[in-house]
Order: structure tokens, then C-alpha cells, then sequence
């Protein structure tokens, strides 16, 4: 698939679309006394439009290179449906710093070889969307905000995660999670060669989940704020 070709734009512009209706439904379900039937719809949902397709990935189209569920992405949508079902705070954290700085960085540069009608290609981009869409809908919509605690158990299972990863791609010679070749035309192309943009990936990564937890503590801690004046 090529970047930002007709088969790259129209998942773009149906992710975009996504986005702002998230929100809607999260602010709606706002309030409800844990997860609605909506949320666990879509808990159901998540791993339909997505395990099928990896079956047939794995039945009929197996390269050891790409069809393992190693990438952090494969981990992100079990959190996200295990987030969806239950609200609780782990899953939630880990598919809100896991979606909306890694998941959707695959969505705006793309590292997929596969294009129409291959099952990979639908496997990749309902992975990716339905993710982040998650992640906007539990945290943005619902409020549902991570706290400086699920900041420190998101990275430390996110190290956990590249350890593991990196020994399975040193004896098995791949790349999963790309920690020892970039992947092409990424945003790692702006960091140093092997090993180092792997160092510098991980602090900028946590520097910006630390980021994200401060602003989204300051929006959540306003917005009681301005309930408690209401009432």
C-alpha cells in the first residue's frame, strides 16, 4: 500500500470522521453507572472485525515476519476491548497512552505492504481505528482519566512488552515493533541509527504520555470544578 494513496486516504478520512462522534457518544454515556451496553457492544465488536481476518492472515498468508501478534498494536486492541467491557483503570490507561501516540502513529504513516483486497490490509486498519476511537471515547467522551499511577504500570508493562520482543526478534531474526530496523518512511526516521532511536523513541514516548496524563488531569480536575459551582 502506498502512503497517502487512495487505499491509505479513505481509511484516513473514515478515522477522521470517527473522532468527533467518539467524543459525542462518550459525553453521552457520561454519568452512567459503569459501562453501558453500548461500550460493551463495542468490546464485542473490537475482536470480530479483527480476529477473523488475523486467522486468515495466519492460515493462509503465514511469514513469520509480520503475522505474529507481537507488535504492540496486536496487545493495544485486547486492552481496548478488556477497557471497553470493564472501564477499569488499567486497560483504560493502556489504551489511551497505547492508542493515541503509538496505534496512531500506524494510521498516519503506515507500515503495511499488503493493499486491497488482501486480509491484512483489513485486518491493520480496523485494528488501528477501532483502537483509537476507544481510546478517544473512554477518556475523552467519557472522562474517564488516567491518573499519574497508570501512568507508571503503562510503562513499565510497555517495557516488559519490549523486552520480550526484542529477544523473540533477536532469535527468530524479525523486527516486531520495529526495535531493530526502522520501519520505512516513520517518524523514526528523524532519530539516530540502531540502538539509539530505540532510547530516544522510548523518552520521547514517555515524555509525551506525561504530557498527556498532566493535561488530562488539569481538564478533568476543571471540569469538576465547574460541576461542583453548577450544584
Amino acid at each position: 500500500m502506498s502512503s497517502y494513496g487512495l487505499t491509505h486516504l479513505v481509511p484516513l478520512v473514515i478515522f477522521v470522521l470517527g473522532l468527533p462522534a467518539a467524543v459525542w457518544l462518550g459525553r453521552r454515556h457520561r454519568g452512567t453507572d459503569g459501562p453501558t451496553r453500548f461500550s460493551r457492544g463495542a468490546a464485542i465488536v473490537l475482536p470480530v472485525v479483527t480476529v477473523p481476518f488475523q486467522l486468515v492472515d495466519l492460515a493462509f498468508n503465514f511469514d513469520v515476519d509480520v503475522t505474529l501478534p507481537l507488535h504492540l498494536c496486536d496487545l493495544a486492541w485486547i486492552a481496548a476491548t478488556w477497557a471497553l467491557w470493564s472501564h477499569k483503570p488499567f486497560p483504560v490507561a493502556l489504551t489511551f497512552f497505547w492508542g493515541l501516540t503509538l496505534t496512531i502513529q500506524g494510521v498516519v504513516t503506515p507500515a503495511l505492504n499488503e493493499d486491497l483486497p488482501h486480509p491484512r490490509y483489513f485486518a491493520f486498519w480496523a485494528l488501528h481505528l477501532l483502537i483509537v476511537w476507544a481510546a478517544v471515547y473512554l477518556v475523552i467522551g467519557l472522562g474517564k482519566v488516567p491518573r499519574w499511577r497508570d501512568l507508571g504500570t503503562t510503562v513499565i508493562t510497555t517495557l516488559v512488552w519490549a523486552v520480550a520482543t526484542y529477544v523473540f526478534n533477536v532469535v527468530a531474526d524479525t523486527n516486531y515493533g520495529y526495535l531493530l530496523r526502522k520501519p520505512r518512511s516513520s517518524i523514526l526516521d528523524y532519530f539516530g541509527d540502531w540502538p539509539w532511536y530505540v532510547v530516544q523513541e522510548i523518552g520521547v514516548v514517555v515524555a509525551v504520555w506525561t504530557v498527556m496524563t498532566w493535561v488530562a488531569q488539569r481538564a478533568a480536575g476543571r471540569a469538576a470544578g465547574r460541576a461542583a459551582r453548577v450544584t
